[in-house]
């Protein structure tokens, strides 16, 4: 609400929340609220994004704080870059350590992997029009990929430009290392083995 840019539209999805977030959110006119009953970020996501009507849709997650520029910044790369997705890094804020440098690594080696830029998450943008385009073929197992890395793989092997902009910074929880270690650490790693696998053999 406070953005130098204003957005078109603000769509928060509610996946099952049991304690005032929803309340929270309808009390800001411009936003729209949606539920999505099906547990996981995957059909979460997928229902911003087909709700999205704007030509370019930005997503971050709810333990997110984006700097009051995002909008402006993500509207000037699309305008001055070329580009169809863009992402940048992130920090966590509630650990001693603020340092993004964890993150810039991670997009560093995903690069060598895949051969081209990933998005996370929660800093993503991408034009709507690429949106429609990968949303029938993207996958849907939230246990097998990462849902923005997937997303960045089919993305790419439609010969999309995806930028990485080491400025456009946001400041995540770092809840799920505090309170869930061996989920992030361990399931989240095996997750990324598995599902850089899978992409492989469906590519051979």
């Amino acid at each position: 609400m406070k953005q130098t840019v204003q957005p078109f539209e603000i769509i928060v999805v509610d996946n099952n929340s049991t304690d005032n977030t929803v309340k929270l959110a309808q009390s800001f006119k411009k936003v729209r609220v949606l539920h999505e009953p099906k547990q996981g970020i995957i059909p979460t996501r997928n229902t911003g994004f087909n709700a999205a009507k704007g030509d370019i849709i930005a997503r971050t997650d709810a333990d997110t704080i984006v700097p009051k520029n995002w909008i402006e910044h993500i509207q000037n790369l699309f305008i001055t870059k070329g580009i169809d997705a863009v992402s940048g890094p992130s920090f966590y804020y509630d650990v001693p350590i603020k340092s993004h440098l964890f993150v810039a690594f991670f997009f560093s080696i995903s690069k060598l992997f895949f051969g081209h830029p990933i998005l996370l998450g929660p800093n993503t943008a991408l034009k709507s029009d690429v949106w429609q385009a990968v949303k029938n073929t993207i996958c849907l197992d939230d246990h097998v990929v990462h849902e923005d890395l997937d997303l960045s793989i089919h993305i790419a092997q439609l010969g999309k430009k995806i930028f990485y902009d080491r400025s456009l910074i946001v400041k995540c929880s770092a809840r799920r290392i505090i309170h869930k270690p061996k989920s992030f650490f361990i399931e989240y790693t095996f997750r990324y083995i598995r599902m850089l696998l899978s992409h492989r053999l469906k590519n051979n």
